[in-house]
């Protein structure tokens, strides 16, 4: 999210038409691959204690973190860690990351990066409905764009991409301009009801620290006439 000049401005990205909700708009994600398990020593601002508390976990709760930061970079090109590569370099690493030719653990460890998960604001959690054929476990964190960063989508899973704010993502959807999902709209009503980035946070903190619970919806079906 970044502060706009009417409303805070939350980075839409358009997913593939042949990808998992194709066509539709969400926020950039992605799953835990293997290599976010090997960055364990370069997370900094959480221990894998607070991790796991605030996840509800037992082990693995920096896992999210991790890949939270590398699918940001890898969909967005936020890197939201500090570093002295270049913006080419930058594009090149996202690049590789992108087409399987580099790893997270390669790409942070061969640069000496740290992974600021305190920049992470984890706030929702989301479970797909039990009669759906494929389900997602799903968590959402909030991040504030950082001073002097600029976000493009990629162009393989994402076809599109903008900067709106929270209401005018549910006005288009409301139209038919604009596909979103369940959990993407439910996301967006609550980031409406705030006027900057700040307040943003400090709600996605607050979240975390009452405890997130899980949010599963299930279909309901009516009674036939």
């Amino acid at each position: 999210v970044r502060d706009g000049s009417a409303a805070p401005e939350i980075f839409m990205v358009k997913r593939h038409r042949l990808s998992s909700f194709g066509s539709a708009y969400a926020f950039p994600g992605g799953v835990i691959e293997a290599a976010d398990r090997k960055v364990h020593d370069l997370c900094t601002g959480l221990s894998p204690a607070d991790a796991n508390r605030l996840l509800d976990l037992e082990s693995g709760g920096l896992d999210y973190f991790s890949a939270a930061l590398r699918e940001l970079f890898e969909e967005s090109g936020v890197l939201l860690c500090d570093s002295h590569l270049s913006e080419q370099q930058l594009e090149q690493a996202r690049t590789a990351l992108n087409d399987g030719s580099l790893g997270w653990d390669d790409f942070t460890h061969d640069n000496q990066l740290s992974l600021p998960c305190d920049r992470l604001h984890y706030f929702s959690f989301w479970i797909t409905p039990k009669d759906e054929p494929k389900r997602y476990s799903t968590r959402f964190f909030l991040a504030a764009l950082p001073k002097g960063r600029s976000a493009t989508h990629c162009g393989g899973e994402l076809t599109d991409s903008s900067w709106m704010p929270a209401r005018e993502v549910l006005h288009a959807s409301s139209t038919g301009a604009m596909r979103i999902i369940l959990p993407t709209r439910k996301t967006l009503e609550r980031i409406a009801e705030f006027d900057s980035v700040t307040s943003i946070c400090a709600w996605a903190e607050r979240c975390a620290e009452n405890g997130v619970r899980c949010v599963e919806p299930a279909f309901a079906r009516g009674a036939t006439p």
